[in-house]
């Protein structure tokens, strides 16, 4: 289980080592690959630019998301995920701080398979790490040929 990638989605640095510290808190010892804007996200499904030769088969056992994103937003990820059939079905979490009804909306639109808002107490956000890893990494049962 420890080569199943965990891809986070963040721009704000403190929010980036908030989520690391958090997993690690919790024995989630999983790699976690940060990408600090939806375009470097992006680069790093598709294997182009700064990852170009990647192996691109080797997918992500589920993608943290923020929503407010440089170059890219999040949504615009979601929807060049959805739209590609080798990344169409890989789970995407939205985690945002946005209190947006149209984004919780617009996410599940283009296919979010969760939409959690970011707490800002430590306490509950490691809690929210916690249940993440557990389900994503350990009980949900990927589509067959997704990965182990």
């Amino acid at each position: 289980m420890g080569d199943r990638i965990i891809l986070l989605v963040e721009d704000n640095p403190d929010d980036v080592a908030l989520t690391l510290r958090a997993l690690k808190k919790n024995n989630i010892l999983n790699q976690v690959v940060v990408a600090e804007d939806g375009a470097k996200a992006l680069e790093y499904l598709f294997g182009t630019g700064e990852f170009a030769g990647r192996n691109v088969e080797s997918l992500p056992a589920v993608v943290l998301l923020d929503l407010k994103l440089p170059k890219v937003d999040g949504l615009e990820v979601l929807r060049r995920l959805r739209a590609h059939e080798r990344t169409k079905l890989l789970p995407v979490v939205i985690l945002t701080s946005s209190k947006e009804e149209q984004d919780v909306i617009a996410g599940y639109e283009l296919g979010a398979n969760s939409y959690i808002r970011k707490p800002v107490d430590f306490d509950r956000f490691l809690e929210a790490a916690r249940q993440l890893g557990m389900y994503w990494l350990v009980l949900n049962e990927p589509p067959p040929g997704r990965g182990a």
